[in-house]
């Protein structure tokens, strides 16, 4: 085989392996980590649902504004074309083997837009069932596209869906 043919085979070769990494390194690196073992990578797509309620942070003023409070998260878990699961409050992670996670916030940074909601680390606090969530240690929600609220809301207790798309990496302890 000649050099030249070589180095081409090579650098397809490597190509190949780049697009077969996970998505994880396209945004905010700060949130990325490489602890524990991948069980599974999962798409998101669905709404994040705010509710309209008195600005609590501003609790000195009488005349509070309402703001749009975040309230749950909806989404469908699909890998490819195929519905594999749903995520919802708590946060929660339900796979359609009969296995679930919990989890706990312990790290955010900004999407990458001004329109996407944050980047996250989260601890598994709960599980259930058995099955390919089972030994989730750690999720990470990366390549967040849409979901926040904008603007102001009128009417308090009234509710607003915002699209959002998002990767769930699944990873359980080495």
């Amino acid at each position: 085989m000649n050099i030249g043919l070589k180095v081409l085979l090579n650098a397809t070769s490597l190509v190949s392996v780049l697009l077969a990494l996970p998505a994880l390194a396209q945004g905010p690196s700060a949130l990325v980590t490489e602890n524990g073992t991948i069980i599974a990578t999962l798409h998101a797509e669905g709404a994040q649902v705010y509710e309209c309620k008195p600005d609590a942070s501003n609790a000195a003023s009488q005349a509070q504004a309402l703001t749009w409070q975040f309230r749950e998260p909806i989404a469908t878990l699909t890998v490819g074309r195929q519905t594999i699961g749903r995520h919802y409050a708590g946060p929660n992670w339900d796979h359609v083997d009969g296995s679930g996670v919990k989890g706990k916030v312990i790290g955010s940074t900004p999407g990458t837009t001004l329109s996407d909601i944050p980047w996250l680390n989260l601890e598994a606090t709960e599980h259930r069932g058995n099955g390919i969530l089972s030994d989730t240690a750690t999720i990470q929600r990366v390549n967040t596209r849409g979901g926040l609220a904008k603007g102001s809301c009128e009417s308090a207790g009234s509710y607003l869906s915002v699209p959002y798309s998002a990767d769930y990496v699944f990873r359980r302890q080495n």
